[in-house]
């Protein structure tokens, strides 16, 4: 009996994931189409890494991919608590 509570669990804590990962998908999906719409092209903070050569523009977002990781974990500690 103890293996179908466990399955239930897991099916349970699966499902809240899903359902974060497309909430996160639906909230940065309007993002990008309002942002497109409004004429503000791509998100650059500042601390980003940016080359620009003759032909060849590097682009490294790291201060960018720093603040989408806080907004998660905030986002994933409120969904999944014990």
């Amino acid at each position: 009996m103890n293996g179908v509570i466990n399955l239930v669990n897991t099916m349970e804590t699966t499902a809240k994931i899903i359902i974060a990962i497309g909430f996160i998908v639906m909230i940065g999906g309007i993002i990008l189409l309002l942002s497109a719409k409004m004429g503000l092209g791509t998100f650059r903070l500042p601390g980003d890494i940016v080359i620009k050569r003759d032909n060849f523009t590097f682009y490294f977002p790291w201060v960018t991919c720093i603040v989408i990781s806080i907004i998660l974990s905030v986002i994933f500690s409120i969904f999944i608590r014990k």
